[in-house]
């Protein structure tokens, strides 16, 4: 376990991952915000990122393995050349700023439409169950979400082989990992949480077979790039795309972070949405998922500054993620570190396509 000496913990002090040193201990936590024209990274993403480039450990939106997982609008896809090269600027404008970088790796599985979609992808998900609600599209407006086809051994094996290859395009793109997308409801959860995955063949019914997919997709992409880069987010207790708990949840993420730790995985991220109207997450699960991972954890959901240093000094974990701050505040180390005014963002402009709200926030200087 990764504990270290009081003394030796600072917020703002550098930091190993794995084999990279981060310039501190601050994470920016994946947030979609749908800027991908035609799902190709591009110049304004580049310097979003760019202007966040303080933190220690960048993590990118949402980024789609395959077409099938393209569900929302807008959302960046890295599995066609156009998209490398669109993620190179990223990559680039982030390291000039010092701060290393990983993708995350979002498949939307029953998450999305088809009308998001392109010609000749489709909505595939562990279980034919259907999204409640409806998601929005560009060209249709709000539609109900479409109900997923069940994935056969035979989709399973692909999307395995794509969650490889898309890695692989990263390290291309000059990332310096990936996250797995385990968490909020995603083709990756949506196998891991007893009320999204019905199955009852070898990746359905028990806490390991619902571990299966998961682990399955680690190993592979662990053995596409090194197990230095390949990091995963998960949400015990997350409540997004209709999950939600269920029995034994506890001891299967107890389960399935032995298994991450014997592949090797350079962190665990796990997600906290309590600060934002979710179910607290219980100390317990998290005790456990600490238990039996001995790499880095990184802690997020509504940290201050105070108690993402007490937290850190009393080994509770190794880094901290901060998400919504980062929006409007490009500057968020540096206002952080000098207890400067933290502004709000303005939540209409999220998702919407475009530099404001997004790129035009201004620094304190």
């Amino acid at each position: 376990m990764n504990v270290e000496s009081k003394q030796a913990v600072d917020l703002f002090g550098s930091a190993k991952l794995g084999n990279l040193t981060l310039q501190n201990r601050i994470v920016m936590a994946p947030m979609t915000r749908s800027r991908a024209i035609n799902n190709i990274p591009n110049s304004i993403m580049a310097d979003y990122y760019s202007q966040r480039g303080s933190a220690g450990l960048i993590v990118t939106e949402g980024t789609s393995p395959s077409a099938n997982g393209l569900g929302y609008s807008r959302i960046p896809g890295i599995f066609s050349k156009e998209q490398v090269e669109g993620w190179k600027l990223v990559t680039k404008a982030a390291h000039e700023k010092g701060a290393k970088i990983f993708v995350q790796l979002m498949h939307t599985g029953r998450a999305g439409s088809t009308v998001n979609l392109p010609e000749g992808a489709e909505v595939i998900a562990p279980s034919p169950i259907q999204l409640k609600g409806e998601i929005w599209t560009d060209t249709k407006g709000q539609q109900p979400y479409t109900v997923p086809r069940e994935m056969n051994s035979n989709d399973i094996k692909h999307a395995i082989s794509e969650f490889a290859q898309a890695a692989k395009n990263a390290v291309e793109a000059g990332f310096d990992g990936v996250e797995l997308h385990a968490a909020n409801g995603y083709l990756l959860e949506q196998f891991l949480n007893a009320n999204s995955n019905h199955r009852t063949d070898s990746y359905g019914g028990s806490n390991e077979n619902r571990n299966r997919f998961v682990v399955e997709v680690a190993r592979a992409v662990v053995d596409a790039i090194g197990k230095e880069k390949v990091g995963i987010r998960l949400s015990p207790y997350g409540v997004f795309n209709d999950t939600g708990a269920f029995d034994g949840v506890e001891e299967q993420y107890e389960i399935l972070s032995k298994e991450l730790n014997s592949i090797g995985l350079v962190y665990v991220h796990i997600v906290n949405h309590s600060a934002m109207g979710a179910p607290e997450v219980p100390q317990s699960v998290i005790q456990k998922i600490r238990k039996e991972f001995k790499n880095t954890l990184i802690l997020s959901g509504g940290y201050d500054k105070s108690r993402a240093q007490s937290d850190l000094e009393e080994g509770k974990c190794e880094l901290i993620a901060f998400g919504r701050p980062f929006i409007a505040n490009p500057d968020f180390v540096i206002r952080l570190k000098k207890d400067k005014t933290i502004v709000d963002a303005d939540q209409s402009t999220f998702y919407t396509p475009g530099a404001k709200g997004y790129s035009d926030y201004p620094s304190l200087n």
